[in-house]
């Protein structure tokens, strides 16, 4: 659930979101995995964002510095956080769950990458006040490249074969976190997938919407190198719209997702044995112990 918010965030201000989104998508990643890909989140986190703006040289020095700052930011006062949600949530992990419940996850994790994401925005300001216009062209081409490959990956496919690929997903993730699935529990993910609202070409839309939103938003402000301050307030309220579509069929369609996204969650888990539970509860504690330890490293 938590990752799926990152589809929520404007594909050309990566920066405002991604360390985040890298950081919280560990959880779902082996424990071993953990504290290396944390320790690297901001050289990675540059890597991504480049392949979308094409850094110069002087911008490069700036972003990295950035993204290290954010990412003693974010160990020294995120961490924690996580810390607590996961130990609340090996203490709930034991006993069955509503999608009520189950949201409140969502909204936590959503809460914590908010918080990166305001963190960020001053760096970011300062960042689009030096962009060239060939950048935008670049990141325009970088969204043409994304783009073909959802085309490919959820419209262009035959429906069973997008069905297949949305179940593998779902079934890795899964098992991740309780282990290997029974046929039973594997019925009741494939018949929540067949009955999702998931549309893709709704989707696409949106993310073309988002995508023509940030350059209509960065043009001018490339153009006529605004201040930093312009700047930031044109990029809240992009990220405003991005969290919240002006289209409100949209709303109520994502709104509909997540709601469907929690009760299968709740379903799966209260489909779940003791064994099961217990090995979810070994896992986030692990993770637990994890964090635990990147709070107090120096870095």
């Amino acid at each position: 659930m938590g990752l799926g918010q990152g589809q929520r965030r404007a594909a050309g201000l990566r920066i405002i979101g991604v360390l985040g989104t890298l950081l919280v998508a560990l959880l779902l990643q082996a424990c071993s995995a953990l504290k290396v890909a944390y320790h690297q989140a901001p050289e990675l986190a540059y890597w991504y964002l480049d392949a979308y703006v094409d850094f110069t040289h002087d911008q490069r020095h700036q972003v990295k510095h950035a993204l290290e700052q954010l990412h003693a930011w974010h160990r020294q006062t995120q961490l924690p956080g996580y810390v607590h949600t996961l130990h609340r949530l090996r203490g709930q992990i034991h006993e069955d769950m509503d999608a009520e419940q189950a949201c409140a996850v969502y909204a936590d994790v959503r809460g914590k990458l908010l918080a990166v994401a305001t963190q960020a925005e001053p760096a970011v300001a300062a960042l689009v006040s030096q962009l060239h216009p060939e950048q935008l062209q670049h990141m325009e081409r970088r969204f043409a490249k994304k783009d073909a490959e959802f085309r490919a990956d959820f419209i262009d496919l035959p429906p069973h074969q997008a069905r297949a690929e949305r179940s593998k997903k779902a079934i890795e993730r899964a098992e991740r976190l309780y282990g290997r699935l029974d046929t039973a529990q594997l019925a009741v993910l494939h018949q929540r997938i067949d009955a999702s609202s998931f549309d893709a070409r709704r989707t696409y839309t949106e993310r073309l919407r988002r995508q023509q939103d940030t350059l209509h938003t960065l043009r001018p402000l490339v153009a006529q190198q605004a201040q930093a301050t312009a700047v930031q307030a044109a990029l809240h309220a992009l990220r405003e719209r991005t969290l919240v579509s002006p289209d409100p069929a949209y709303r109520a369609y994502m709104e509909k997702m997540e709601q469907e996204a929690c009760a299968t969650f709740a379903a799966l888990h209260n489909s779940t044995t003791p064994a099961q539970r217990r090995k979810a509860a070994d896992t986030l504690s692990r993770y637990e112990q994890d964090f635990r330890a990147l709070a107090t490293v120096d870095l």
